[in-house]
């Protein structure tokens, strides 16, 4: 563990989920995987679709319109609904086939298990403070067993920028009745946890399992953690 700053007091601990409490780089490449097989082998006018054109409207489509990044699921959903169309189903089927796809890529990304010693982590600091989740992310928190694990889950998305814009950690603190600066962000990302925290006036941990360097850095964090259950030593 090592500290950048003084840890002042705070009221409230927020969590980042994907590569933070699990680590989700292997889950997201398995479900990417699966969902280009479901869509070839469900819609034979897919049956072409290969992750290279996938990611070029993924691309095309964020640089039509930026603010789909903010909602992820939308933004899949969009791209969904562009291909179908371009390899020749009609607007009106893309459009329903689109929600139905979206929900098996739900299904498919939140197909794990979360390690219990995460579990144990945050039921042990729910005994001192409030423990929440604010994720840029798409997964279910039910499916993957962390709903009652905290006192509420945030995601970006439905008019929430996503982190590191203010947005969630505001409306966290307005749900908890505490100032954005009361919070303790715990993250692996040095832009949108590390940097999200600290530029809007939280406390960020950079959880750091793989010893990367702080070059990406746009601001220190308050402490970095190597493992999560040092957050236990500092209540």
């Amino acid at each position: 563990m090592k500290f950048y700053r003084p840890l002042r007091p705070f009221k409230a601990i927020s969590f980042d989920l994907d590569d933070t409490l699990y680590d989700n780089h292997p889950i997201i490449i398995k479900a990417e995987a699966d969902f280009l097989v479901y869509l070839r082998t469900t819609y034979q006018q897919l049956a072409e679709l290969d992750a290279r054109k996938w990611g070029l409207y993924r691309d095309l489509l964020v640089k039509e319109n930026p603010a789909l990044q903010h909602d992820v699921s939308l933004w899949r959903k969009e791209i969904i609904q562009r291909i179908m169309v371009v390899y020749g189903i009609a607007m009106v089927n893309a459009i329903k086939y689109a929600d139905s796809a979206l929900q098996v890529f739900l299904q498919l990304r939140s197909d794990f298990t979360v390690p219990e010693k995460s579990i144990k982590l945050l039921q042990q600091l729910a005994l001192h403070y409030p423990v929440i989740a604010l994720t840029n992310g798409n997964v279910n928190v039910e499916q993957i067993g962390l709903h009652d694990k905290f006192k509420f889950v945030i995601k970006a998305g439905n008019g929430l920028r996503s982190k590191p814009h203010l947005d969630m950690f505001q409306q966290a603190a307005s749900k908890l009745d505490i100032k954005v600066e009361d919070i303790l962000h715990v993250g692996d990302h040095l832009i949108s946890d590390v940097y999200g925290a600290q530029n809007n006036k939280a406390q960020a941990v950079w959880f750091n399992p793989n010893h990367t360097k702080l070059d990406r850095a746009k601001l220190l964090p308050t402490l970095e953690m190597t493992d999560l259950q040092d957050l236990l030593t500092i209540l």
